[in-house]
């Protein structure tokens, strides 16, 4: 029987950054994965900016940015007469979340490149993924989990003090805890493809739309090529035998041009669920064995290296003996209700888009680029769509760990970003810190050097202010770099209260 502290199910993105997040902080674990290495296909290109900004704190997002395209602008076409398309709408891009977050452009990085690339990080840090190792059988005890594991060394029996589940839609760690996973499967029928497209320069988004098509094109920096992704003709839907070569002249109708080589192909249907609860006892679940969602606005894999970055510091903080146990009952409590409202919103953004008949049609041709077009060229529309689609507008107000408010800024909110003072760059001590405007209170600093929480002092300015922050306030930042107390001036109350209720003395990472 062996133990490990944590036992991770499932080595995808969000298992993957789950490893990482407790590798960088010495915490234990064992990463097992069914399958014989990383993904060799996907569908999630998007990486969004609050994705980067956490990978900034590991210390690898630019050098991520240069193995994948910044996406500037995106050309809306549509097919035309003897087979050429043409262009009803440029959209031009450019830096939509300027001033709201260093990343502040549209990135794409296809998932089985990124699955690679969090790989390498992780043998880096002188761990491993345990390849074609499943998950056999799962069981809570009174002070821990007892799993069995079959392998290439046989089965094998495992103990563990929490097990985390990032095996995918059809996870096994959710089906032995009996978990609900209520939703339902799109009738739309995908396919996706990379592929070697005529007269495809450019890093740009090229979406064409036709009276019964959608195709969007994607280049793939690491391959040289293009994916495509694009419904599949009603006609084909119940092919068992579905190839590119059906879809060709349908795609090819679409592009305006010729497809001269395909690297791979993949028909895939689309499904919205959300699971009853993110926990059980000693047992999580993130990611896609969590939450799954439709395509719209790139959300679903950055959703679940969400999870695992909220969840990875908690496990951590509570392994080291630095905070409560009781700390772990905020991972549910912040990560469902965003997920359960992003299913119910990317379903009827994504049910509009694909709908068949005259409605699908006039939404692809009329409402769609009008929608777009507004959101792009003011900046008022322009920012409002980045802090969406970005996900750096997520918040966790009502979470046990959110408390206070000073200027604009709230307990739960997104420390916001002021590159003037370079506020971002304490964050890579994934640890808690005091952030103070002007000089710190000699009581607070005693109380932040009991608990070995490090305080940064900014100075107060105008880009400060206009970032949110109050003068002479304190802001307590958790390691995942949302704000958890706020206080308007040197209330040592305040936050002794709540490093009492959350934190234990003494125990720190410096």
């Amino acid at each position: 029987m062996k133990s490990t502290p944590v036992l991770i199910v499932g080595a995808g993105p969000t298992g993957l950054v789950l490893a990482l997040s407790l590798a960088r902080r010495g915490v234990p674990f064992r990463l097992i994965d069914a399958a014989s290495g990383p993904g060799q296909h996907s569908r999630a290109m998007a990486v969004q900016a609050r994705t980067l900004e956490f990978y900034r704190q590991f210390g690898f997002a630019d050098e991520m940015i240069k193995c994948g395209v910044i996406v500037r602008r995106a050309h809306m076409r549509e097919a035309g007469a003897g087979g050429k398309s043409h262009e009803v709408l440029c959209l031009e891009f450019g830096d939509l979340g300027a001033g709201i977050s260093p990343y502040p452009f549209v990135f794409t990085f296809p998932q089985d490149d990124h699955e690679r690339f969090l790989n390498a990080k992780l043998e880096a840090a002188s761990n491993a993924v345990e390849w074609n190792t499943s998950l056999t059988g799962l069981q809570q005890t009174g002070d821990g989990i007892v799993a069995t594991v079959s392998g290439p060394q046989g089965e094998q029996t495992v103990t563990a003090d929490y097990i985390c589940g990032c095996d995918g839609a059809h996870s096994k760690v959710r089906h032995s805890l009996g978990l609900g996973f209520a939703g339902a499967t799109y009738e739309q029928l995908f396919f996706v493809c990379d592929a070697q497209v005529a007269n495809a320069g450019g890093d740009d988004l090229n979406i064409f739309l036709g009276e019964r098509g959608l195709l969007l094109q994607f280049p793939v920096r690491s391959s040289g090529m293009q994916r495509l992704i694009g419904l599949v003709p009603p006609e084909f839907n119940d092919r068992d035998d579905l190839n590119f070569e059906l879809l060709r002249d349908s795609v090819e109708r679409l592009l305006g041009t010729h497809v001269t080589a395909v690297n791979w192909f993949s028909p895939y249907r689309v499904h919205h669920r959300v699971a009853e609860v993110f926990r059980r006892g000693r047992a999580f679940i993130l990611g896609d064995a969590a939450h799954i969602h439709s395509p719209a606005g790139g959300q679903g894999m950055n959703t679940g290296i969400g999870d695992a970055i909220n969840l990875g510091w908690k496990l951590a903080d509570v392994h080291r003996g630095r905070a409560d146990v009781a700390i772990l009952d905020s991972y549910e409590q912040e990560r469902i209700g965003y997920a359960r409202a992003l299913v119910a919103t990317t379903d009827r953004a994504f049910t509009t888009i694909v709908a068949g008949g005259l409605r699908g049609e006039l939404t692809r041709r009329v409402l769609a680029p009008l929608v777009m077009t507004l959101g792009t060229r003011l900046d008022v529309t322009k920012h409002a769509l980045f802090r969406i689609v970005s996900q750096v507008q997520i918040h966790y107000a009502d979470s046990i760990l959110s408390k206070g408010k000073a200027g604009h800024i709230e307990g739960g909110d997104r420390l916001p970003w002021c590159p003037p003072i370079k506020n971002f760059d304490p964050l890579q001590s994934l640890d808690w810190q005091l952030h103070v405007f002007d000089d710190k209170d000699e009581d607070v600093g005693q109380l932040c050097s009991h608990y070995k929480i490090p305080i940064h002092e900014f100075p107060f300015s105008e880009p400060v202010r206009n970032a949110g922050f109050a003068r002479d306030a304190a802001y307590l930042v958790r390691p995942d770099g949302y704000v958890g107390l706020a206080i308007d001036g040197d209330d040592e109350a305040a936050l002794k209260a709540y490093l009492s209720r959350h934190l234990i003395p003494g125990r720190g990472t410096r």
